[in-house]
């Protein structure tokens, strides 16, 4: 069954690979979305797939790249229909 969550990762996570990072991570796991920087300084990260790859990415967004200093991850089933990849925005 296909699930989608959506993420909202806090802290130093722009300028520091998250996005691409991110997306590589989806494609390990199998997953299709999309992660993008927000005005606040966060990055939205929509995903879809099954639900133990879901949530293996979100305990790697508590972490995330080398560079990045996770403040907080919030999280919340989404309904809607799966996009075809993952993809940064």
């Amino acid at each position: 069954m296909t699930l989608g969550r959506r993420f909202r990762v806090r802290g130093r996570v722009q300028g520091v690979w998250f996005r691409e990072s991110t997306r590589q991570q989806a494609a390990r796991l199998g997953l299709c979305g999309h992660a993008v920087n927000l005005t606040d300084g966060s990055v939205e990260v929509e995903a879809w797939g099954e639900a133990m790859a879901l949530a293996q990415l979100e305990v790697w967004l508590h972490e995330g790249p080398r560079l990045a200093r996770v403040a907080s991850v919030s999280a919340a089933d989404i309904e809607g229909q799966a996009p075809g990849d993952f993809t940064t925005g």
